[in-house]
C-alpha cells in the first residue's frame, strides 16, 4: 500500500486530516493546547474553497459547526476540556437532531482551568456522555502522530454514516509532539470518503426521521429543495416536536441502537505482543490508550528483556467500549495493569467489562507524562 511521510505535530496533522477528508467548514475558538488545529486549518481551508471562523467563544463555535452540518457540508471543531464543557449542551442538540460533525479534543489537566499547558487524559468519561440524555457517544482516541491524521479521517466517515457528532481524543503530549508520521496517500483518503445518505424522491415522500430501528436519519442538505424541521425536542418523522408516547420512545431507543447494533463497524483496537500469550500465571496484560501507550510499548520491550512476558491492549475506539474483547483478554490473563493519566476513568470500564475487582492501576494527575520506567517499576511491584 502506498504511503506518504510528513514531519509535523499531532495538532497540525489533525487539521490536515480534516481538509483531506473533505471538511469545508471549521468553527473554533483558540484554547490551549488545541489552538494550532485552528491556526493551521485557517490557512488550509480557504485554499480549498472552505471557510474557517473564530467565534466569540466555544459555544458559538459549536453552534456554527452544527449550522454548517445542517447545510450538508463536512464540518469540524477543535478544543480542550473546558471547551468541551461549554459545547456540551449543543453536542446534545446535534445528537438529537442527528447532525454529523467532528470534534477534536486535545486533553489537558482539569477540572476547570486545571493545568492548561500540561498533559492529561481527564476527559475520557466526559467523552462517553458529553451531554445529558440518552444516546450513544462515539469517541476515538489517537495513540501516535499518524493516528492524529487517520482517526480524524475515520471520524468524518463515521459521523456521516451514523449522523451524529464524533469525538477524537488526543492530548497535549501527542498534540505538540513533533516527528515523522506515516500516512495513507491523499488518493486513498479521497477514495475512502463515504458521503452521507440522501433522499432523491418526491418531496412529499421525504420523512427525514422515518428510518429503521437501528438506522440513522436521512437528512438532505438544507436549501436543496426538501423542507423539514430541526429541533432539540423529541420529534416525529418530519422533525416537528411531539410528546406522543410511542414516537418518543422509538426515537430515543433508536439513538442508542443505531450505534450499538453496528458496533462491529466502529470497534478498533491494537494488540501489541499478545500473540504468544497462553494464559500462564506470570503473563502481564497492560491496558493503555492515547500517548500513554507509547510509553507502555517501550516498557513492554524492556520487561521482556528482563524475562517478564508483558503485552499491550490499546483501545482506539474508546466509546462504545470494546467490552467483549476486554472480557476475553482479562478472562485468560491473571495480571492486569491499567495505565492512565487520570484517576481510574477507563479502569472503571475495564472492571465493568471484565467483572473483576483485582485490576491494578498506575495513575498520574500532575500534568506530567508517565515514563516507561514507572510502568516497569509498577509491574515489578504488584506482580
Amino acid at each position: 500500500m502506498a504511503t506518504r511521510e510528513i514531519i509535523s505535530t499531532g495538532n497540525e496533522l489533525s487539521a490536515i486530516a480534516g481538509v483531506d477528508a473533505g471538511c469545508e467548514f471549521f468553527g473554533g475558538y483558540p484554547l490551549t493546547p488545541s489552538s494550532e488545529i485552528m491556526h493551521v486549518i485557517s490557512d488550509l481551508l480557504p485554499a480549498q474553497d472552505g471557510a474557517c471562523i473564530q467565534m466569540e467563544d466555544e459555544i458559538g463555535a459549536i453552534c456554527a459547526v452544527i449550522g454548517a452540518g445542517m447545510a450538508g457540508v463536512r464540518t469540524m471543531t477543535g478544543t480542550s476540556g473546558p471547551g468541551m464543557s461549554l459545547k456540551a449542551e449543543n453536542l446534545g442538540l446535534a445528537q438529537m437532531a442527528e447532525v454529523p460533525l467532528v470534534c477534536v479534543n486535545v486533553m489537558r489537566g482539569g477540572p476547570s482551568t486545571g493545568l492548561p499547558t500540561r498533559v492529561s487524559q481527564g476527559d475520557v468519561k466526559q467523552a462517553s456522555n458529553p451531554s445529558h440524555g440518552d444516546y450513544r457517544s462515539i469517541t476515538l482516541c489517537a495513540g501516535n502522530l499518524s493516528e492524529c491524521y487517520t482517526e480524524v479521517v475515520r471520524a468524518f466517515n463515521i459521523a456521516d454514516r451514523f449522523m451524529q457528532p464524533v469525538i477524537v481524543l488526543t492530548d497535549e503530549t501527542i498534540g505538540h509532539m513533533h516527528g515523522k508520521a506515516i500516512l495513507p496517500t491523499l488518493e486513498e483518503v479521497k477514495a475512502g470518503i463515504v458521503p452521507r445518505k440522501t433522499f432523491d424522491g418526491p418531496a412529499e415522500e421525504y420523512f427525514p426521521y422515518e428510518c429503521g430501528p437501528t438506522e440513522p436519519a436521512t437528512l438532505n442538505p438544507m436549501f436543496k429543495g426538501y423542507r423539514y424541521h430541526y429541533t432539540g425536542l423529541h420529534h416525529d418523522k418530519n422533525g416537528f416536536p411531539t410528546e406522543e408516547i410511542e414516537t418518543c420512545r422509538k426515537l430515543i431507543q433508536r439513538l442508542e441502537d443505531k450505534v450499538m447494533a453496528h458496533q462491529d463497524e466502529l470497534e478498533l483496537n491494537e494488540e501489541f505482543m499478545l500473540d504468544d500469550f497462553t494464559g500462564a500465571e506470570d503473563e502481564v496484560l497492560i491496558i493503555a490508550y492515547g500517548s500513554v501507550s507509547l510509553a507502555a510499548k517501550e516498557a513492554i520491550r524492556d520487561l521482556r528483556k528482563d524475562g517478564i512476558k508483558a503485552g499491550l491492549f490499546r483501545p482506539i475506539t474508546l466509546w462504545p467500549s470494546p467490552a467483549k474483547r476486554i472480557k476475553e483478554l482479562t478472562d485468560k490473563t491473571k495480571n492486569v495493569l491499567v495505565v492512565e493519566l487520570n484517576i481510574r476513568q477507563y479502569t472503571d470500564e475495564i472492571e465493568r467489562a471484565s467483572g473483576r475487582l483485582d485490576i491494578e492501576g498506575l495513575y498520574k494527575v500532575n500534568g506530567r507524562a508517565i515514563a516507561p520506567h514507572e510502568i516497569i517499576a509498577k509491574v515489578k511491584e504488584v506482580f
